[in-house]
């Protein structure tokens, strides 16, 4: 590094710390900064350089000599920052909060050393400082699996749970980014024929304040303070390798399995939270332009988001972050797409969508949005732009209380199973505008879901208050734990009958991950703060047949082009004289009006005729498929259409895809789902 106490005069881009060989440039916006100053950490100490430059609010300079492994952080002076003694407060009167006696996290941080701690906030020799990296790496011709939106099955997993209980993982990598791209887990991702792995956040975040007073963690990681920075608590760190090499190494095993890896991203809030939060990073550099404040309350924040505070993507240097952040995921990081928490709050009054969608980055990647928050005019569901999927929760509560409560009917199931057309089927969007989840990460696991009428969040620290308490759930007769045969073989119907009911619908299935080996979080549905045995997958005591079954489903869905359509659904004739799409009467006719709104019929079936806009060309597109639907306490018979029909599933059986041939009728079991092929 060089010696001299100045640094020249470097250029306002890019944004963040770019090492170019010879030394490094920094870049730092700041509206309202009056002075900003470069703190390097090095084995002689810690060294305070001035940023003299300023162009266009963007603060600049370069430190000659300085490469990877720098460790640095800024101070932000402002017109209105407190002197030392903590007297002249009053700038956050003025939306300002700078106070330049604090160490300050770069937005554009691309590693994050330290680890902060609420017990020590206020010593500045627990800072969090940002690493100067090198992003050089050795891909090997790595190339993006680019599935199809209309074939893609979404795998929703946490990157510790997945792989911290598996004995085929070696002990040292369990719970990491490289525990996740062993061959034990892409074995199991390759067996269920999942074509991406949807990652809950692996953003740099910090554990809440009230979760640290009570020995607890942020296991899911919704608290991002660093947008560019891969999570250190999921390296492993094996040979030295530094956590973006690991991060990298990752997705480039995943591709060449196949997997796409699509990531959790939180730009709607971060980990600073409300005004009794900590400035680490944002609120000390500009506070007035990264966050929403109430007009005329400028020392409070708008919080649309529920977690204290909610970012400005109306501001132009606030959008490109984002911006900037997205492109990074996808251009160094070869990311495959993203699900956007909270995303509603990214598009009020922003020019987000527009950005996104003029990207030549980001045109080609998946684009899934979670479409509300709790501001005002908070609900999305279908209003986001071609091009965009959207988390589709009506497609969550209508199946769950058609199947457990039956308090949604055959009418309401059947626009689930047809893609959601009335929500999504507007400005020229496809059936995969619709992201279809029976459960998720936030609420009931699978088995829960059929196992607990109530929630039970007590290990939580919140008297359970927290979590959702209305869940279209059913315990199936006893709550909890059970050995009652009946109410677990109740409980086994439903769990395939949901599963089935996913994967036969048209859009794009998204499945939980442990779903498939029948995990339990006992009762937990906001396990948000459990990072223990009760969220990791519990490979020991995995259900195989469950994992058999639910690789039948896509196997089916993957060999079956009409169950994934790119089109709508009509009813309408094709070139072979049937409707695209026949709902049919287990008396053994199509569904009439009455049939429809009939609150008590449970019984329904769906014939799909041949889809021959597939561009496959195996025998399978030449097939008609009829799905066959009872939710009822007792058996029933279904008359068929015409033709000799094969059963190539029923959800109820012991051997679920043992081939039967049906002609006039077939039984479909109590709570289950049969389908059936005809060439």
């Amino acid at each position: 590094m060089s010696d001299r106490a100045d640094l020249e005069a470097g250029r306002p881009w890019p944004l963040g710390a770019s090492w170019d060989g010879h030394g490094v440039n920094f870049a730092l916006f700041s509206a309202h900064a009056a002075r900003v100053e470069l703190c390097v950490f090095d084995a002689d100490g810690m060294r305070t350089l001035p940023l003299r430059e300023c162009s266009d609010e963007i603060w600049h300079g370069y430190l000659a000599g300085a490469g990877p492994g720098l460790r640095y952080a800024y101070r932000v002076h402002g017109p209105e920052a407190p002197d030392p003694n903590g007297h002249g407060h009053h700038g956050h009167r003025q939306g300002h909060r700078f106070d330049s006696r604090r160490f300050l996290l770069d937005p554009y941080a691309r590693e994050v050393a330290g680890r902060f701690s609420w017990r020590t906030q206020s010593d500045q020799g627990n800072c969090l400082t940002a690493c100067v990296v090198d992003e050089a790496f050795d891909w090997e011709g790595d190339v993006p699996p680019a599935t199809a939106l209309a074939d893609t099955v979404l795998y929703e997993a946490h990157v510790k749970g997945c792989s911290r209980q598996h004995p085929g993982v070696p002990e040292v990598l369990r719970g990491t980014y490289a525990g996740l791209a062993t061959p034990a887990m892409i074995e199991h991702f390759q067996r269920l024929g999942v074509t991406a792995i949807n990652l809950l956040p692996v953003c740099h975040f910090l554990d809440e304040k009230h979760l640290a007073n009570k020995g607890l963690v942020n296991y899911w990681g919704y608290n991002s303070l660093a947008f560019f920075a891969p999570e250190p608590r999921y390296a492993a760190r094996i040979g030295g390798q530094s956590v973006i090499a690991e991060f990298k190494t990752m997705v480039r095993s995943l591709h060449t399995a196949g997997l796409e890896v699509i990531l959790d991203v939180v730009f709607n809030h971060t980990a600073e939270t409300d005004e009794a939060g900590p400035t680490l990073s944002f609120r000390g550099i500009d506070n007035l332009s990264y966050y929403l404040l109430p007009p005329g309350h400028l020392n409070h924040y708008e919080n649309f988001t529920g977690c204290g505070n909610t970012l400005n993507l109306a501001h132009p240097r606030v959008l490109q972050m984002v911006m900037d952040a997205l492109r990074y995921w996808v251009g160094i990081m070869h990311v495959d797409g993203f699900r956007f928490d909270l995303a509603a709050t990214l598009t009020r009054d922003s020019a987000f969508l527009a950005a996104v969608r003029q990207d030549p980055l980001l045109q080609r990647v998946k684009l899934i949005a979670e479409p509300w928050d709790i501001g005002p005019d908070g609900y999305r569901l279908g209003r986001f732009l071609p091009g965009w999927s959207e988390w589709n929760d009506r497609f969550r509560d209508d199946v769950r209380a058609f199947w457990l409560t039956h308090q949604a009917g055959v009418g309401q199931l059947a626009q689930r199973l047809a893609g959601s057309r009335e929500v999504f089927g507007v400005n020229g969007r496809a059936p995969q505008a619709g992201t279809n989840f029976i459960t998720a990460h936030d609420g009931f696991t699978l088995r829960d879901l059929v196992s607990y009428q109530k929630k039970h969040n007590e290990l939580n620290g919140e008297d359970n208050r927290d979590g959702h308490g209305h869940n279209h759930s059913s315990n199936c007769g006893e709550e909890g734990v059970s050995t009652d045969p009946a109410v677990l073989e109740r409980r086994r119907r439903l769990q395939r009958a949901l599963l089935a009911t996913l994967m036969l619908s048209q859009g794009v299935p998204m499945l939980q991950s442990g779903d498939e080996i029948g995990r339990t979080q006992a009762g937990n549905n906001n396990a948000y703060c459990q990072d223990n045995a009760m969220t990791w997958l519990d490979w020991k005591n995995a259900d195989a047949e469950l994992t058999d079954f639910v690789a039948g489903l896509i196997g089916l869905r993957r060999r079956f082009p009409q169950l994934r359509q790119r089109r709508w659904l009509t009813g309408e004739m094709t070139v072979e004289g049937q409707p695209d799409v026949l709902w049919w009467h287990p008396a053994g006719r199509p569904m009439d009006y009455a049939d429809w709104e009939s609150k008590k019929l449970g019984t329904f079936g769906l014939q799909l005729a041949p889809d021959r806009t597939d561009l496959g060309h195996s025998q399978d597109r030449e097939t008609f498929l009829l799905c066959l639907i009872n939710r009822d306490d007792n058996q029933t018979s279904f008359l068929l259409p015409a033709g000799v029909w094969q059963q190539i599933c029923d959800s109820s059986a012991q051997a679920p895809f043992a081939p039967h041939t049906r002609t006039i009728s077939t039984p479909v079991a109590a709570r289950s789902v049969q389908i059936l092929s005809r060439s």
